[in-house]
């Protein structure tokens, strides 16, 4: 039976089976486990994570009087947060999504090697080409409003090795997505763009054998890459080309609103509308993209995961950016009402629940299906999600060419 609790109650002795927050919030290589040391304890209880999951048939329970959800309790808080969002209200897009996926793939690949060469300029001590910066930008944003979901999605897809620099790419085009769905000027949008493509700047100062560890970090490269943003600030300040604003998310993507993160302890209102953007943006791209150490987890299950994680973002703008990829985004492997497994095509530009889907496999009798792409939200589609599965879980490895509509390159 499983249980959420806050870290205060966690005692030596319990299962730990998941942790309420990203991986890159602990030094732990595991996040399931049997707690058995004291040292462990105050590790947990030093990092970032105010709440985590324990299994109480594989260790102790929670002591009495101590505070505890079920997961049908947690269920309920976590779809009432995402139903908030279900209406879009937002304009259609400009272009269908499969012309743009392939000027978005165009873009992706100019910009991996724009931003690999400043990154690598910013490495080997030299000045960072903010003109070059700012004309990625400008082709993101472009293909961002022609098709919101075609190059974010697209950049999601990114190799473990290089993913520093797609990273930086594809927060940008969140942050540029983000900011329109808040209703943001342009002059803002833009500044959004270039704070997502900069966030990450500080990276650079960092052992790039750190960076790819495909292990557990010791806590001395833990606190390494926990001053990137630091380091950053100061190579953009360095700089001296960019705006507060854009200075401002560099460093302060890894506050949180309850004062739980870093590197200043912020919270609430003392991070900027940006830096709450850009904590949203960057997570969510972070733990849909595979690591050298994980996989990436599935892009619904990453929704709901972050709808879960409570102090962590800003209530309005986690909203606003369910609205920006969808309750399931494109990508997600949903069931549906009739038993078919169908992988998310494109969202609906009224309602999140109603996307268009492409189903693919029998659940029942577990065997493919000759792909049929269905309008949900069509009153011809007699058929509707009912939840969220595991690509993983089922074992389809190229999920990504079914939604693409290409092939993709092989995991390594």
């Amino acid at each position: 039976m499983l249980k959420r609790i806050a870290v205060a109650d966690l005692r030596v002795g319990m299962y730990i089976q998941e942790f309420c927050g990203s991986w890159m919030d602990h030094p732990f290589w595991k996040s399931k486990f049997l707690l058995e040391t004291q040292q462990d304890l105050q590790r947990i209880q030093a990092s970032s994570i105010g709440e985590l999951w324990i299994d109480v048939s594989k260790g102790l329970d929670v002591a009495a009087g101590a505070q505890a959800s079920s997961e049908a309790e947690a269920q309920q808080e976590i779809e009432a947060t995402l139903m908030a969002a279900v209406e879009r209200r937002r304009s259609p897009p400009v272009v269908a999504m499969d012309v743009e996926l392939e000027r978005a793939a165009k873009v992706c690949a100019r910009s991996k090697e724009a931003v690999l060469s400043m990154f690598s300029d910013v490495r080997m001590g030299r000045a960072l080409d903010f003109g070059q910066a700012e004309s990625l930008v400008t082709e993101i944003s472009e293909s961002v409003l022609r098709h919101p979901s075609a190059l974010i999605s697209l950049a999601r897809l990114k190799h473990a090795d290089e993913y520093t620099y797609m990273h930086s790419v594809a927060v940008c085009a969140l942050m540029i997505a983000l900011a329109r769905q808040l209703g943001l000027g342009e002059g803002a949008v833009r500044e959004a763009g270039l704070a997502g493509l900069l966030h990450d700047v500080g990276k650079m100062a960092i052992d790039q054998d750190v960076l790819n560890k495909p292990g557990k970090l010791n806590d001395a490269e833990f606190s390494a890459v926990r001053r990137h943003p630091e380091a950053g600030g100061e190579i953009l300040i360095s700089g001296k080309q960019v705006s507060a604003l854009v200075l401002d998310v560099c460093l302060h993507h890894h506050e949180k609103v309850d004062g739980s993160g870093y590197p200043h302890g912020l919270q609430g209102e003392q991070i900027s509308l940006f830096a709450r953007m850009g904590a949203v943006c960057d997570v969510y791209d972070a733990i849909t993209s595979n690591r050298p150490y994980k996989a990436g987890w599935d892009p619904a299950e990453s929704i709901r995961k972050m709808a879960e994680w409570k102090g962590h973002f800003d209530e309005g703008v986690f909203q606003a950016f369910v609205k920006t990829v969808g309750i399931y985004p494109v990508g997600s492997l949903v069931r549906l009402e009739s038993g078919r497994l169908a992988v998310v095509l494109e969202q609906n530009a009224k309602s999140l629940l109603v996307p268009r889907v492409k189903a693919f496999f029998l659940a029942k009798s577990k065997l493919p299906i000759p792909p049929v792409v269905i309008d949900l939200s069509k009153p011809t589609a007699q058929d509707r999600i009912v939840g969220r599965e595991s690509a993983a879980a089922w074992g389809f490895e190229h999920l990504e060419e079914l939604w693409s509509g290409t092939p993709q390159p092989r995991r390594r």
